[in-house]
């Protein structure tokens, strides 16, 4: 059976980059963002419950850094079907020998690159680009009372955005910076 992704290990533990192997012909190109039989491969447990789909107007623009709360994480799985962002992935599963680490890829149309990040990690991105669409799978629905952030400038993670950020909206700058009582979440 031929495979449409090559899933590629990062220095953080069941974090992925996942090259996408489009088909193509004179027409253009078939491109499957997702394959359960594949992405069980590295992990993925639960069904895909929830697709969103997003518009990041200007380039430097920051979305970030969110996660859900237990009973509610969730495994994402993001793709960028038009433009090019800086995709942060930050490790806060509680006992982790990378807990506060993170990690950046950059997708875009062009590379055809998607981003795997399992339960435990915070996510967010920076446009490189004007007109950025991402796609997002879900494992778990989202659920506002279970929503947590993390401040994109905060310097105990010290993420090195490639460019200036010239937007970011007021929920994500009013993000608490982290402080020595944030253990992490626990993996169920």
């Amino acid at each position: 059976m031929s495979r449409s992704f090559d899933f590629i290990t990062t220095p953080i533990q069941g974090l992925y980059r996942v090259d996408r192997k489009p088909m193509t012909d004179s027409r253009g190109f078939l491109n499957r963002l997702f394959c359960s039989e594949e992405f069980k491969s590295i992990g993925l447990k639960k069904p895909i419950e929830q697709i969103n789909h997003t518009l990041t107007i200007e380039k430097g623009s920051v979305r970030g850094m969110h996660f859900q709360y237990p009973p509610h994480m969730e495994t994402k799985i993001i793709s960028c079907i038009q433009g090019e962002v800086f995709d942060v992935a930050v490790d806060i599963r509680k006992d982790s020998p990378t807990f506060l680490h993170w990690h950046a890829e950059v997708l875009s149309a062009k590379n055809q690159t998607s981003f795997y990040l399992p339960e435990g990690f915070a996510h967010g991105f920076q446009a490189l680009t004007d007109n950025c669409q991402l796609i997002y799978l879900h494992s778990n629905p989202y659920v506002p009372d279970a929503e947590g952030g993390i401040n994109v400038r905060d310097s105990r993670l010290a993420i090195h955005w490639p460019n200036p950020i010239t937007e970011i909206s007021l929920k994500d700058q009013n993000h608490s910076m982290l402080d020595d009582t944030f253990e992490g979440l626990h993996i169920l």
